[in-house]
């Protein structure tokens, strides 16, 4: 993964995917005041809506995109996969669902995070891209190989050509959950998956959501994962983090097109 500084901001983006207009945006280069401090692009949160969208104006300047191509959906940590195409409507109310997949050039897909993973999928061979939200509760009901899933029935994809990117996200050490959570992630992935680890003092269960989700891809059949292995929660300087800023900051975004 490298970094790119371009147009005031600085995103990073996937160097075997130059075919690709793509960017894990950082939280630098925007207009938003604290505590959404600066690049904010959600807008459900308590900035003010002109900051936003001329943030997400910004955005899709630094990709060369046209933000009126944009779709984007509704995060409600589910399993739906909306699946973008020239019949989606631009500027229509967003749908409820925590995957987006398309084959459509120049149909940029968009996201907000703030702690969850952020999964970016892309097949070179079929022409298609995926954007996808992993919190706690999607990851244990296998949103990411759902996403495969679709891919394969909506475009034809093999999962052995899908090539995905995990974004920055809050990393083991620092995602203590509670042992409902602990109880559903291990029933999924299986006690000997390694993706709850206990410290060793309190004993209390913390949910690796880099490793579950890696998993579940590669238990669909996708070997060409990257994890840009940045957490979110101690780099509050550059990304947003829920937990690290108790619910008082921004979301920011990820964006992929063909």
């Amino acid at each position: 993964m490298e970094k790119v500084q371009h147009a005031g901001l600085s995103y990073f983006r996937n160097e075997d995917w130059r075919c690709l207009r793509h960017g894990i945006f950082t939280r630098h280069g925007g207009v938003s005041e604290a505590p959404w401090n600066t690049l904010n692009v959600g807008a459900s949160i308590g900035d003010p809506l002109d900051a936003v969208k001329e943030n997400h104006a910004r955005v899709y300047r630094a990709l060369d995109l046209c933000g009126e191509r944009a779709t984007s959906c509704w995060l409600v940590h589910g399993l739906d996969v909306l699946v973008a195409s020239e019949e989606t409507r631009n500027g229509e109310q967003l749908r409820k669902a925590d995957a987006i997949i398309s084959d459509q050039q120049d149909r940029p897909l968009v996201m907000r995070y703030a702690d969850c993973v952020p999964l970016l999928f892309y097949d070179r061979v079929r022409g298609a891209i995926g954007l996808g939200h992993a919190g706690w509760r999607g990851t244990v009901q296998g949103i990411a190989s759902r996403i495969v899933q679709m891919m394969r029935g909506a475009f034809g994809c093999r999962a052995a050509d899908i090539e995905v990117v995990l974004g920055p996200a809050i990393s083991r050490r620092n995602y203590q959950v509670g042992e409902d959570v602990a109880a559903r992630a291990l029933a999924y992935y299986g006690e000997s998956a390694g993706v709850i680890w206990r410290d060793p003092v309190q004993r209390a269960p913390h949910f690796d959501l880099w490793r579950a989700n890696r998993l579940d891809l590669e238990r669909s059949g996708v070997t060409n994962i990257k994890i840009l292995d940045i957490c979110t929660f101690e780099n509050t300087c550059d990304f947003y983090s829920h937990r690290a800023e108790m619910g008082a900051t921004g979301r920011f975004a990820v964006v992929i097109s063909l």
